[in-house]
């Protein structure tokens, strides 16, 4: 309990100092991300962190069945950590009926926060560290929460992904999450890209943009949040990467800044690119290992320490109208 006071303690206190702005590439290296490609999903195709293999059900209407799956699902998080997060839903669901769930730690009186920090864990469903780690830093948020910041949090971004059988990287519908957001030139980058990975069913897009329950209850989280910067979690890089107008941190913990670019309907595309929120991408070492406990509360340090540096930060591109536009051209799709 001394350490993990000291640690947050340490969280709260650090200052950054303003730097000039810097932009991810806007394209990518063909020859680099096919090793990765094929990197990644061998070390996917290894990994170990489930409990059990729960099956998945047809509908869990609540966050309390949410947390038993996941609680079943996950070594590293019970049933009652899922629980003790204390966990809310808009009545948003996946793909199966799944709870789209999330947990807020508002202002507090007195204390203007510095900016809104939106917390994704989990889009692809086979990298259970991407949702462990989330639930570790809610607990020292839960003790230590002081003002400094507006957190939305959602720990499970894909819930069928997660609780399928067999973990897979995309939801119930076979669709890639983090290739489904509607950046710009979707309708022709996408499928572009899908052909060049093989069509690696791994990586599909989907028929159309935001396509996906997931992706539209992400985008209306966004709308509604209005968050400064946006967090999300993946493994198995074991880098940072950073998409937007503004610096990016060049260290959390041991994990470095290696700028993997730009792809067509990816969250960091849409946020950092199109609506100019910051979109910060902490990729850990292992999808099914998580670090240690000291370098998982290193890493939320300098976290904290980059959030000081970057907040508040001047308004971008009015984010509501945009993703409400994104949202009606879904609707008027009619393929959801």
């Amino acid at each position: 309990m001394e350490m993990r006071a000291r640690v947050a303690g340490a969280a709260l206190l650090v200052v950054g100092l303003y730097a000039s702005p810097l932009s991810a590439e806007s394209t990518y290296d063909k020859s680099v991300e096919a090793s990765r490609l094929q990197e990644a999903d061998g070390k996917q195709s290894l990994a170990i962190g489930s409990a059990t293999d729960a099956a998945p059900q047809a509908k869990v209407s609540t966050v309390s069945e949410l947390c038993q799956q996941v609680g079943r699902k996950l070594g590293s998080v019970s049933t009652s950590d899922c629980l003790a997060a204390k966990l809310t839903s808009d009545g948003g669901h996946s793909h199966n009926g799944l709870p789209m769930a999330w947990v807020e730690f508002p202002p507090l009186a007195q204390r203007q926060p510095e900016g809104r920090v939106l917390v994704l864990g989990g889009i692809h469903g086979d990298e259970y560290s991407a949702v462990s780690i989330v639930f570790h830093w809610l607990k020292i948020l839960d003790q230590y929460h002081s003002g400094l910041f507006h957190w939305r949090v959602v720990p499970v971004s894909n819930p069928d992904g997660l609780l399928q059988r067999r973990s897979q990287r995309m939801n119930a519908n076979g669709v890639d999450l983090n290739r489904n957001f509607p950046t710009d030139g979707w309708e022709k980058e996408a499928p572009r890209y899908w052909a060049w990975t093989g069509r690696n069913k791994r990586r599909y897009p989907g028929e159309a943009a935001a396509s996906e329950p997931e992706t539209r209850w992400i985008m209306r989280q966004i709308e509604a949040f209005q968050p400064d910067i946006i967090v999300q979690i993946h493994a198995p890089y074991g880098i940072v990467d950073f998409d937007g107008n503004d610096k990016p941190p060049q260290n959390l913990g041991r994990l470095h800044l290696n700028l993997l670019g730009t792809f067509p309907g990816s969250l960091g595309n849409y946020g950092g690119n199109k609506l100019d929120i910051p979109v910060l991408t902490v990729e850990l070492p292992s999808a099914g290992v998580l670090p240690s406990r000291r370098e998982q509360s290193k890493i939320w340090v300098d976290l904290v320490r980059w959030l000081r540096a970057r907040l508040p930060r001047e308004p971008g591109r009015e984010v509501q109208a945009t993703v409400a536009d994104d949202l009606k051209a879904a609707a008027e799709s009619g393929l959801h």
